[in-house]
């Protein structure tokens, strides 16, 4: 444990901010997450990366060892969408994990990348190389890979400012009266469920979803939804708090909960905008609905 006393030269400096300077060889996105993981402490309580420091506060802060991981690269096909050296977009097929963590370190997107790629952005560490962004195992759709740290951090700061932009489609249960809307409901983990995320106002962030509807089936609804932040399983957990879960969702749809589709949510990152890290041109990435998406759809249709 690191301890550290603020002097009067960083009075109102955020807390995040001054762990950037103090410590160098730390990033900005790797102080953020040691904030967000409950390493960091000022006057003997855990806190938040937006804390106003005050003269003498006492700042504790923890940097857990890393556990190196031996990934193995594996010769996985890749939907690649666009590639040039600095950046990697790819449409992850539903079914496969991003990354790999302890006890699941084969098979995953990273596993591909590392074999089609040479070198890739190590600021996440050896288990996410590369990984800017993640969608879960059995979303589908556009997700964007850093080949170097300068494209990471700059891509990072575009997640941050919401100058990167994430669209997916999402076909729920139950039909939506309103042509559009705006979820502004704070998410956390759920206290009885690891595994799960949930609407709280402990130990939450805010999380904002935009939706609009594109489709009115006889008990369902296709919908086109823009996150304004990223958390966590925020798109399933927004839409289910709602009475609209996602069809297919597992985790948020409830133990009786009979689903057209079987293999995982059917929610796809479907487009995906940003500005090139290099050469500062904005950029956007489109894909097409699955197949396995659309003969759901046509089910629907008949």
């Amino acid at each position: 444990m690191t301890k550290l006393i603020v002097d009067s030269n960083n009075i109102g400096l955020r807390l995040d901010k001054y762990l950037s300077n103090t410590f160098s060889e730390l990033s900005r996105t790797h102080v953020v997450k040691l904030i967000d993981e409950g390493n960091v402490f000022v006057n003997g309580k855990e806190a938040k990366g937006s804390l106003k420091l005050k003269e003498n506060d006492v700042i504790e802060i923890e940097i857990p060892e890393v556990k190196e991981l031996e990934i193995d690269k594996e010769d996985i096909p890749l939907d690649i969408v666009y590639e040039d050296k600095d950046i990697l977009i790819i449409n992850k097929p539903q079914g496969m994990v991003v990354h790999p963590s302890n006890g699941h370190n084969e098979h995953t997107l990273v596993n591909a990348i590392l074999f089609h790629c040479h070198d890739l952005s190590g600021i996440n560490g050896v288990s996410r190389p590369g990984i800017v962004h993640r969608i879960d195992k059995d979303t589908s759709g556009l997700i964007c890979v850093a080949k170097n740290d300068s494209a990471h951090m700059a891509l990072a700061d575009q997640l941050k400012d919401h100058t990167m932009s994430r669209t997916y489609i999402a076909l729920v249960r139950g039909v939506i009266l309103e042509n559009t809307g705006e979820i502004n409901l704070p998410i956390g983990r759920d206290p009885n469920n690891r595994q799960k995320m949930g609407v709280t106002r402990t130990n939450s962030k805010e999380a904002i979803t935009y939706f609009k509807v594109l489709k009115r089936y006889k008990d369902h609804t296709l919908v086109e939804c823009h996150l304004k932040t990223g958390r966590t399983h925020q798109i399933r957990v927004h839409l289910s708090y709602i009475g609209y879960p996602v069809e297919g969702d597992p985790l948020y749809s409830g133990k009786k909960f009979d689903t057209l589709y079987k293999k995982g949510q059917l929610l796809v990152a479907t487009s995906l905008k940003l500005i090139h890290p290099s050469t500062h041109e904005e950029m956007e990435f489109h894909i097409e609905l699955p197949s396995y998406f659309k003969e759901v759809l046509n089910q629907l249709e008949e």
